[in-house]
């Protein structure tokens, strides 16, 4: 199971394996209040896609498409299978800073995640 949470959102024993998934730390959030096992900053978007996105709901769609094209390559694979590992077994959260629970970067994460190995190449 994968669940989304944002960081301004207190832990709870629920949440199983916690994983913040920004480059950025959340602002004003001490480290021990996010309770994390992981700090994935290898799966979060590359700063310029970052800012070129500025969380602008009419652009998510792109920029789902272009995330999903950057998670193609380098170390965010062997993150995500082993994420997906993990959520077979065990809750994962994946912990995010965006303001919009339904526009962000987490929420791409976790349909890739779903869907399951191979799938993250596209």
């Amino acid at each position: 199971m994968i669940r989304l949470k944002r960081a301004y959102d207190g832990p709870e024993r629920s949440d199983g394996y916690r994983v913040l998934v920004d480059r950025l730390w959340p602002r004003g959030v001490k480290k021990e209040a996010l309770a994390l096992d992981l700090w994935a900053k290898d799966l979060a978007p590359s700063p310029g896609l970052r800012r070129w996105f500025g969380h602008d709901p009419a652009r998510f769609r792109e920029f789902a498409r272009r995330y999903h094209a950057e998670l193609g390559t380098g170390p965010a694979q062997a993150l995500l299978a082993e994420l997906g590992r993990r959520a077979a077994h065990r809750t994962v959260t994946l912990v995010y800073g965006a303001r919009d629970r339904e526009h962000n970067g987490a929420v791409v994460l976790r349909d890739l995640i779903a869907e399951g190995p191979g799938e993250h190449a596209r």
